[in-house]
């Protein structure tokens, strides 16, 4: 299944930012994100570096509930996270992140 730049707003309507430094962002996550399970699994969320130019690698720790994001800051400077965290924005940020799709072959 593909997520989509819609999905990714919602599910991150269930985060908090915890730390952020340019390139690094760690954020919380609601367990109510559980509520998403039929929309998105965990396994999208891990493939996004796969799928999502800019996004660099996901570091999950389920123990602590939060994700560690390591990303290009030129293409996601950290005011759109911010937005994207706070729910500002939405439809520029999923139209963003829907032109950030890689061709997967």
């Amino acid at each position: 299944m593909k997520i989509t730049g819609e999905d990714i707003v919602r599910i991150t309507s269930y985060m908090s930012i915890i730390h952020h430094t340019s390139g690094r962002l760690r954020v919380r996550v609601s367990p109510k994100i559980k509520d998403e399970a039929n929309n998105v699994s965990l396994q999208d969320i891990e493939n996004l570096p796969k799928k999502i130019n800019g996004i660099e690698k996901l570091k999950i720790n389920k123990l602590m509930g939060s994700i560690t994001i390591l990303y290009d800051n030129k293409i996601f400077p950290f005011e759109l996270w911010e937005d994207l965290i706070l729910g500002n924005n939405k439809q520029e940020i999923t139209q963003k992140i829907n032109t950030l799709y890689k061709e997967v072959v």
